[in-house]
This record gives C-alpha cells, structure tokens and sequence, in this order.
C-alpha cells in the first residue's frame, strides 16, 4: 500500500486537502496540498507537483486504500494515475478552508468590477470607471460576490444595482483608429479583434477602421496605436450606441 509522500517537516496526512469525484457508481480521491487546487484551476499554479501529495488514486486517502485498475478502467477509460489525478483535480468536489474562500471571494469581487469597467461608462466623461471606484460602489451598495456564479453574470447584476447610486450606462463605444499602413502591419489583427463590429475599414496610404469596442478596450486600443505608430496615429471615441442590460459581448 502506497504511502503519500509529504515534505519532511510534515507528518503522513497533514496539509491535505482531499479532492473526490464520483464516476461510474464509484468515488475516486487525490490527495492535494492547500491553497493550492485553486490556484491550478486558475492557471497560477502550473507545477502539478506543488499541487498534488502523490500522483495516486484512492478510493480513501485517509485509509491509504488505492483504486483497482479495473474501477479505474471502467470509470475513465484508462488506469493512468496521473492522467486521472489531473480529471479528479479540475472536475473533483473539496472543501475550501476559510483562507482559500476568502481570496477567492476577493477575487471574484473584483473580476466583477472589472467586468462592468469594461462594458460600461460614466455617461457625464464619457469614459469607462476604474475597477477601484466601482469597488468601492460595490461595497457601500452592500454587494457581494457569489462564488458559484460567473463573474460576468454577476456584473450584468450589479450594473442594475450601481445605476441607483452613481451615473453608469452600459454602451458599445464607436472608436476610430488611424494608422499610417507601414505601421499597421504588426498590430492590424490585434486592433480588429478588439472591436465587437467593425462598421467600415479603409486601406490605402493610411489604414482606417471605425467600428463598435467594449469601453475596456479604448485603453488597450489607444495602446497598441501609440507603440506602433510612435505617437502618429489616432484613436478617438466618435460616440457611443445604447446597450442591452442583458447583453453579454464574447
């Protein structure tokens, strides 16, 4: 019976969190060290050995007791641990410890904020809101984040809710780019793939696209056209065109 193998001033079975998955009518579990099964699922973490105890499969880690190959080959089609250890990891059940759904609260607070920076504007600048202040619209509007719902759901919420204490409309931005051509060539493809539609684009001695961009992007727009056209080129904001409270842009 293999033993997990922890750090040497560590004792057998401490700093485990156990991750189980139920497949085939059976449970299958990894023995995984803390704070650690999040940050793989959100790819900071990219060493599995920093997340994994032992590249093993239980039926019960506390007892020791392994899978068969044959549970393993009816349940995943293969008896490859380590390629098992991997499915349970990301697709298993576990209990957060209080750090972890801590942070992770706090993360997806402000992924919230910044999901409503980039889909949103302040109607009197005209400009998007940092993410910092619509944190803090966030918190006296006494919102908090869900942990078992999409961010970007969350934000089409919460844009509701902010609307009844600061000025905030969700908007398309209908930007304007122009760029000489021979400075266009390294960033043409980057600059289109950050307009939701692209209304018109003109290429002769200058390049020029007009189209419709999440607010979020203006910044990284007016980015891309100063670093590669040296301070030539221009990005301006034409206007901006009404948006669904419900949309969700891809």
């Amino acid at each position: 019976m293999p033993q997990i193998f922890t750090p040497t001033n560590q004792k057998l079975l401490t700093n485990v969190v156990v991750v189980k998955l139920k497949k085939a009518g059976k449970r299958f579990e990894i023995a995984c060290y803390k704070n650690k099964i999040v940050a793989w699922r959100n790819k900071i973490e990219k060493d599995i050995e920093e997340v994994l105890q032992t590249e093993t499969v239980f039926t019960n880690v506390s007892r020791g007791e392994v899978a068969k190959a044959a549970d393993l080959k009816k349940a995943f089609s293969s008896d490859d641990h380590k390629k098992i250890c991997l499915e349970i990891l990301q697709k298993g059940e576990f209990q957060l410890s209080e750090k972890e759904r801590q942070s992770a609260l706090n993360n997806k607070f402000t992924e919230i904020a910044s999901n409503i920076s980039s889909m949103c504007i302040n109607p009197t600048t005209e400009r998007p809101y940092p993410v910092s202040i619509l944190e803090q619209a966030m918190k006296d509007a006494h919102v908090s984040a869900k942990p078992n719902k999409s961010a970007k759901q969350q934000a089409l919420e919460v844009i509701k809710v902010l609307k009844e204490s600061i000025p905030i409309e969700r908007v398309k931005m209908k930007i304007k780019i122009s760029m000489a051509m021979s400075d266009v060539k390294k960033c043409k493809d980057q600059i289109k793939g950050l307009f939701l539609t692209v209304l018109s684009e003109e290429i002769d001695s200058q390049f020029e696209i007009i189209g419709l961009s999440e607010p979020g992007n203006y910044r990284e727009l007016a980015e891309l056209v100063g670093k590669h056209s040296r301070g030539k080129g221009m990005c301006e904001v034409l206007g901006v065109e009404q948006a669904s409270d419900n949309a969700v842009f891809d």
